[in-house]
């Protein structure tokens, strides 16, 4: 049967209006639904955005300027960050999500005997970045391409800033950083999903037509698996959802438990012409992935073996499965396979909140999937991210020819703060996915080439020398919202020379910016006030082994990121493979970092008290004992804001939305030619 006529025996099955619960059991879609307002007339549309827009270029001018004095001071032995004096007691936070059967939802940290910091709505309205996408209000967590739309469907809840009552919230862009909210996509009202519309892919099939599978919790909290399609696929924003009338398609199978069977991936094609998806799970502590086959995403069969599993990782949610070419920098559809193709399998572990993933062998005939390095198997090995990163999805993007990666950042501060703002969570900036050609052992991550757009005016500082021990401030007008890139060299001859060694160093067991090592850290200090009372530091540290090798670490130290006492403040990283002639090299957008063009990654989840908006500053630093370093190359970008805003609908000005993306973009040139002339 060829795919044309799978989808019309999917489209004549399904209804074009899902059956609703009875009236007893409804849910109150008022309570839930985002209201859309009707276009304003074009010209004051226009006015309006004009006075936003000249208000914005206002504040990014005139921000405080305002400059604490500088002292040149090693960060051996500064203090912590102090506490606050308020008497109000923390509570831990509730659990979130654990009972419902997915991952923990809350951020538990606290024992409930500290005392909460006074937050004010200064501090807490700076925490909302300006070019990564997040709610308007409350709390969120299958990104596709869509008749020239980028669409981005996320785990919402109208109904407050924490977990709960999960609906799929949806947004679009021309660019992926400036998006325009539209209504919910999906609700839970049917028995088969009323306890949560959760985590699903889009798969576009080769007549351009789409198809979505997402998990839905029962009435029972069983988790299944349904089917939805667009009401008319003709339309590019895809408002409107059908849910196939005969939902639930997939069930858990015998020896799988009812909770433990959720997040079915994007679907490639068989040798058979069939479609293949996996579905993550566990049998005890082993983690594995279900694959079923589907001629018409309607029936399935379960296939026997398994794609892959690993003892000791528990349940693996979010599963991503795609090819890399190991030869060309395009990205691949996700039905591409070959001999210059490598497999990429991710799991998102619910043991310990992180993104595992590892590179191997998809075998389509057999169906399964062997890691090139059992050392770096996934949930063992390597990850996405080393800090606050998780329930990360790519999709193949076909205008670009190439893969990109989307993952939720959630937040580490306590729920008390969350409420206070009112939104909670935010993902971050979409990264393109490639093979890295040189070490051939992991992937390389990089913010897509679209957030250049929102650079403004920069300063350059090149050739700084950073000696052993010391900290140097650098000028820069406002050092909140910015985009960072650095190289480093270190001098060859003290390296040679050096003869002690360093051996057991783990950035997230160290003494973090403050340790001092012969050979690091060094690095620079972002979010920072003039005295340094608040820093976050993003640094290489390198260690020489016994035999004279050497091993590169790359870390961020939040320690010292704020004065608060309710929030996290770990110390982040791993190793990252530095080749030979190769500078040391790091880019910095607000909370992400990538070092060595992506090949380690980093996110931070930091809330300073006093280095924001004009107050933050930039420094660089070294505090190795033994060498001296060279800032060869050090550029800084202000950043303008993304303008996030709902979409206008209007039934007489088909397409206006449009032009109001392109005006969007293009005042945001004009905006960067007045700031740069």
């Amino acid at each position: 049967m060829d795919t044309t006529s799978r989808i019309s025996d999917l489209e004549g099955a399904v209804q074009y209006s899902y059956t609703p619960l009875p009236d007893d059991q409804k849910l109150n879609h008022q309570d839930l639904e985002i209201s859309s307002n009707r276009l304003k007339p074009l010209k004051s549309l226009i006015y309006t955005f004009s006075v936003i827009l000249f208000l914005s270029v206002v504040m990014v001018l005139i921000g405080d300027h305002q400059r604490s004095e500088n002292p040149s001071i090693v960060l051996e032995g500064d203090s912590k960050s102090s506490t606050s004096s308020s008497s109000e007691i923390l509570r831990p936070a509730l659990s979130r999500g654990v009972s419902e059967g997915v991952s923990e939802k809350s951020f538990r940290l606290f024992s409930g005997e500290e005392s909460s910091f006074p937050w004010t709505n200064n501090m807490l309205s700076w925490q909302r970045t300006s070019y990564h996408f997040q709610p308007e209000m409350n709390w969120m967590n299958g990104p596709v391409l869509y008749k020239g739309w980028y669409h981005l469907f996320y785990q919402y809840n109208p109904d407050g800033a924490v977990w709960g009552n999960i609906v799929w919230g949806h947004a679009v862009s021309k660019d992926l950083i400036h998006w325009l909210y539209l209504p919910l996509a999906m609700i839970p009202d049917e028995w088969y999903d009323i306890n949560g519309v959760w985590t699903g892919s889009a798969t576009i099939l080769p007549d351009g037509s789409l198809v979505m599978l997402y998990t839905g919790s029962t009435n029972e909290s069983v988790q299944v698996q349904n089917v939805a399609y667009p009401a008319d696929p003709s339309d590019p924003l895809l408002i409107e959802w059908v849910k196939y009338a005969n939902n639930p398609v997939l069930v858990p199978p015998p020896g799988i438990g009812f909770k433990d069977f959720r997040d079915p991936t994007t679907a490639w094609v068989a040798p058979n012409g069939n479609w293949r998806i996996t579905i993550g799970s566990k049998t005890n502590t082993t983690g594995i992935s279900l694959v079923y086959e589907t001629p018409d995403f309607l029936n399935y069969t379960l296939l026997d073996g398994l794609l892959h599993a690993v003892p000791g990782t528990g349940m693996w949610e979010c599963v991503d499965f795609y090819p890399v070419s190991t030869i060309e920098e395009n990205g691949l559809d996700t039905s591409t396979n070959g001999p210059d193709v490598k497999h990429v399998l991710k799991a998102s572990l619910d043991d310990d909140k992180k993104d595992y993933y590892s590179i191997g062998i998809y075998d389509p005939d057999k169906d399964t999937w062997t890691p090139d390095n059992p050392e770096f198997d996934v949930g063992i090995g390597l990850r996405y991210d080393y800090g606050k990163y998780y329930a990360s999805k790519t999709f193949y993007d076909q205008s670009k020819q190439r893969r990109i990666l989307w993952g939720w950042i959630g937040e580490t501060d306590s729920e008390r703060a969350d409420v206070a703002k009112g939104w909670a969570s935010l993902q971050g900036i979409p990264r393109t996915v490639s093979f890295d050609k040189k070490t051939k052992t992991n992937l390389l991550q990089w913010p897509v080439e679209e957030v250049e757009s929102l650079r403004l005016r920069s300063k350059d500082f090149d050739n700084v020398k950073v000696e052993a021990g010391s900290i140097v401030p650098l000028d820069v007008d406002t050092a909140t919202q910015i985009d960072i890139t650095a190289e480093f060299e270190i001098d060859e001859k003290a390296l040679e020379e050096l003869k002690e060694a360093d051996v057991g160093y783990n950035c997230s067991t160290s003494d973090g910016a403050a340790g001092r090592g012969a050979l690091g850290p060094f690095g620079l200090l972002v979010l920072a006030n003039g005295n340094r009372s608040e820093q976050t530091a993003v640094y290489f540290y390198i260690a020489k082994g016994i035999d004279g090798s050497l091993m590169t670490f790359f870390c961020t130290d939040q320690s010292r990121s704020s004065k608060a006492n309710d929030v996290g403040k770990k110390v982040y990283g791993s190793t990252v493979p530095v080749l030979k002639g190769e500078k040391l090299s790091v880019r910095i957008l607000v909370i992400e970092a990538f070092a060595q063009g992506g090949r380690t990654c980093i996110t931070s989840r930091v809330y300073p008290t006093e280095a924001i908006y004009g107050a933050a500053r930039v420094f660089l630093f070294n505090n190795a004992t033994g060498v001296g370093v060279t800032t060869t190359s050090l550029k800084i970008w202000e950043m303008n804001s993304a303008f996030i805003h709902h979409y206008h609908f209007s039934a007489a000005a088909e397409g206006l939305s449009s032009l109001y993306v392109v005006v969007l973009i293009i005042s945001a040139i004009l905006v960067n030619m007045f700031l740069i002339f």
